[in-house]
């Protein structure tokens, strides 16, 4: 009888840079286990969903190139497509992957099925922002895990605003109040994210159902390392942080290694020729966007900072 290999399932939200991500995550897997199988699961962008600056056609034909090459690179990583579907309406790029994922679990769950049919599927690693999977990896009862792209400092503060929701009828914008996190600079609910301070908001719920999918889970794997952010990863780790909170695993930071990729623009040798602890280094993913005002507190802080 032959045994079936083992797989693991990494479910990537919308977006190149959850997917690139998701696929070096994959990659780190196989470095320490080259017997796994890893599955990566994907979203598409409907058809009545283009913006200027990320129209459909164009989205999906650079991700159907960069699959080429990872699958050429590396025959162990397999890509499933959820297939493409229509929403009534057009919604904001982060609204646009929740519901995307909530409408299409039933598609989820089929190519879980298929997946399981040929192999051991040990574990599920789910995009926190695909939260709503976890509806099926429950019913399928599949050891589910999250890849948080972010670092370790705003998975506690996530952590820390679902506690503070539950133990008020208040939203946080009300509370004006400093409140402190194990390894993390003390911080005034006004610095929050404005997604999770009025309890009242659609945004605020979702992110109280990320956190809560997150601190219920097997474990969070997150973009960061100890060099980094070791004060909080510590605080996961000897189970410093108030209340229950899930095993934390490091992976990153997370540097694209796209076949053919090299330094072609002598970003890291410039990088590499610098005196230590000289850079500032300032990351907002493929989504962010900023006001006028956020922008000018950012250039302050880079220039009081006196680092490059």
């Amino acid at each position: 009888m032959t045994m079936k290999k083992d797989s693991i399932v990494l479910y990537s939200a919308l977006g190149r840079g959850h997917l690139v991500s998701m696929v070096e995550l994959g990659k780190f897997m196989l470095s320490h286990h080259p017997s796994l199988s890893i599955n990566i699961l994907f979203l598409t962008p409907p058809p009545n969903q283009d913006t200027p600056t990320s129209p459909t056609a164009f989205t999906c034909a650079a991700t159907a190139k960069y699959i080429t090459a990872v699958t050429a690179a590396t025959p162990s990583i397999t890509f499933h497509r959820i297939p493409q579907i229509s929403l009534p309406t057009v919604l904001h790029p982060q609204a646009l992957n929740f519901e995307l994922c909530r409408a299409t679990t039933h598609h989820f769950r089929r190519i879980l099925n298929y997946i399981s049919h040929s192999s051991n599927l040990i574990a599920v690693v789910l995009d926190f922002m695909n939260h709503t999977a976890t509806r099926v990896t429950d019913a399928l009862q599949i050891p589910t895990y999250f890849y948080y792209t972010s670092g370790a400092s705003t998975l506690a503060i996530l952590l820390k605003q679902i506690i503070i929701h539950e133990s008020t009828t208040k939203s946080i914008k009300d509370l004006n109040m400093h409140f402190t996190i194990p390894g993390v600079p003390r911080i005034h609910t006004d610095d929050l994210p404005d997604t999770g301070k009025d309890r009242q908001s659609e945004s605020c719920q979702i992110f109280i159902d990320i956190g809560k999918c997150m601190r219920d889970s097997y474990g969070v794997i997150v973009n960061s390392c100890d060099a980094i952010e070791g004060r909080v990863i510590e605080a996961f780790n000897e189970g410093l942080m108030e209340g229950t909170t899930p095993p934390v695993f490091c992976m990153g930071p997370v540097i694209s290694s796209e076949p053919g990729k090299g330094d072609d623009n002598g970003c890291l040798s410039w990088l590499d020729s610098q005196p230590s602890q000289s850079v500032v280094f300032l990351s907002f993913g493929s989504m962010g966007r900023f006001s006028r005002t956020q922008l000018r507190e950012i250039a302050i802080g880079l220039e009081k900072s006196e680092q490059k």
